[in-house]
């Protein structure tokens, strides 16, 4: 997967129809709440999978494999509709300031694999409005066990042993991971949720540090806490995170709305195209960028960790 070009006049033209249609941008995920039968769409059934795959095509010669795994639980539905609604925004930080050439999204959702009926769906990875409609086909099942933790860890797994990416096969680059969610994981991988939910058997209980460690070979990941989310102020969720990934990796957003941009100010800020002091510069500032930027002051504070290796952040890209 990975061909053709996002389009924001594709997507909005997509968003106009569904409203003069009166139709829900999820109505996927509403027809089947509406039927009473969650069934995984197609398009992200994880039953099966072998591998997603980020490669490189005539288009886009430099691939670069990006995942952003959604929690749909509780009240996080909201913050999936606002992924989908700044997918322009996403695209232009990420393509018009050359953040990162040819990126390629697949969009995941996690759930609860103790009690929820769709705790994991898994898309392509995609360059073109094909990424739209995987997330639209999500289902927003809104549930969750209500012990503040949910099946993060199944989301690490997937990218851990089911995807390949060109970017680090070929050019020793890692891709992009982000969990947005509110909560903690489970402290393993259990095997029979992955048997249940994808099919194999990886013999094991893989424990949470092992697949963290296994999808940093691939990865830069971060774990992004949305402002507003049930446990977004939970010390307790902070600390959790904090400590497995470092705290350049965990953002803490005021709002949820502010999401999609962390995304791509983290990968800026992460390959170097944003420099330190342009990032101090916006940080000063009153706008959208500098409450962004305060999210992730611990990435540029320092020393960060990049494709190359540990280095303070240098460049001459303009925010």
């Amino acid at each position: 997967m990975g061909s053709g070009a996002w389009s924001a006049a594709s997507f909005y033209d997509r968003a106009a129809a569904k409203r003069a249609a009166g139709v829900d941008t999820f109505d996927y995920s509403v027809k089947a709440k509406q039927s009473g039968r969650l069934r995984v769409h197609e398009s992200l059934d994880p039953m099966g999978l072998t591998v997603r795959e980020s490669r490189d095509n005539a288009e886009h010669p430099e691939s670069n494999g990006i995942i952003i795994s959604l929690d749909v639980t509780g009240s996080m539905g909201k913050v999936v509709r606002g992924i989908h609604r700044d997918l322009p925004r996403l695209h232009e930080l990420l393509l018009g300031h050359k953040y990162l050439p040819d990126p390629q999204i697949l969009f995941a959702a996690a759930g609860d694999a103790t009690c929820d009926q769709v705790p994991l769906q898994v898309g392509q990875f995609e360059s073109d409005n094909r990424m739209d409609q995987n997330l639209e086909h999500m289902i927003l099942e809104g549930g969750g066990g209500g012990q503040k933790s949910e099946s993060y860890e199944l989301s690490l797994y997937v990218a851990a042993r089911h995807t390949a990416l060109d970017c680090y096969e070929k050019r020793g680059r890692r891709g992009y991971l982000f969990i947005i969610g509110d909560e903690l994981a489970y402290p393993f991988v259990r095997r029979q949720h992955v048997h249940r939910l994808i099919g194999q058997d990886p013999q094991v209980d893989i424990p949470l540090n092992q697949i963290i460690a296994e999808a940093r070979e691939k990865y830069h990941i971060f774990f992004v806490i949305p402002g507003g989310a049930a446990h977004g102020s939970d010390l307790e969720i902070l600390n959790f995170w904090t400590h497995l990934l470092g705290e350049e990796s965990v953002i803490k957003l005021a709002h949820p709305d502010q999401t999609s941009e962390s995304i791509a100010m983290a990968i800026g800020l992460t390959e170097g195209v944003i420099t330190k002091p342009e990032a101090q510069a916006a940080l000063a500032g009153e706008g959208p960028i500098a409450k962004v930027l305060n999210s992730l002051k611990k990435l540029f504070g320092g020393k960060t960790s990049t494709n190359g290796g540990p280095h303070d952040v240098t460049g001459n890209r303009r925010l």
